[in-house]
């Protein structure tokens, strides 16, 4: 992004709203405010929004409703959820209306900054969306997802497709576990481990002996690729 991204928050409580602005602007987020679903679409109307802060409980349209209609609708702008609500039905029933992310109050603020980084990450259009990039005898389309070996499709699960596309956003670089993990649902680190090991007996000659996607001791996982001509 060329500018601060553009958070919009959506709260009930003014106290929360306020202090959510503070501390995002303290991090160089620009911020906007809504204590309701209608007041947040009348910002919608005349703004663009990189991200979406919302509270679940809300007077008149909730938020659950109101990240339904948005996807509905067809807007894709990421979703952070809120709620003091945080068993899992409750998780659930927010992520399958259509939100990114879903964090429990009270919460830690490093957590919550951690979390709209992830999630500005992945929304964030990478350099070249429609390039190749080469690794060993693999092209994958970072796009598409479409990885080929010598021609031949090889089939990847949605979060193999995007565990390679987070780790070609900087190949040869360390990516750590916390930025790997799948948003949302809670993974562990030793769940990211799991996911790597199985996308590693998919691109590797030996997986127990890994010469393209190589654990990083304290730090996470590299990929060594190149664009594709």
């Amino acid at each position: 992004m060329t500018e601060k991204p553009h958070i919009l928050i959506v709260d009930d409580d003014r106290r929360i709203r306020a202090l959510l602005a503070s501390f995002l602007s303290g991090h160089s987020y620009r911020t906007t405010q809504a204590a309701t679903a209608a007041e947040a679409r009348g910002h919608m109307q005349g703004l663009s929004f990189d991200l979406i802060v919302l509270d679940v409980m809300m007077p008149g349209e909730s938020g659950v409703t109101f990240a339904g209609n948005l996807r509905a609708e067809g807007n894709t702008v990421p979703i952070l959820m809120l709620s003091a609500r945080t068993d899992a039905a409750d998780r659930i029933k927010g992520l399958a209306a259509g939100s990114d992310d879903y964090l429990g109050k009270p919460f830690e603020p490093e957590e919550l900054l951690l979390r709209l980084r992830s999630l500005l990450r992945r929304a964030t259009p990478m350099p070249g969306a429609n390039a190749r990039m080469r690794f060993g005898d693999f092209v994958f389309a970072l796009e598409t997802g479409e990885l080929l070996r010598a021609g031949t499709h090889i089939h990847l699960t949605g979060r193999e497709k995007d565990l390679l596309r987070l780790l070609l956003q900087s190949p040869g670089t360390a990516v750590s576990r916390g930025q790997l993990a799948a948003p949302g649902v809670g993974e562990t680190a030793r769940a990211v481990d799991v996911q790597i090991n199985r996308l590693r007996q998919k691109i590797e000659i030996d997986p127990s002996a890994p010469l393209l996607l190589q654990t990083v001791r304290g730090e996470g996982y590299t990929l060594f690729a190149e664009p594709a001509p």
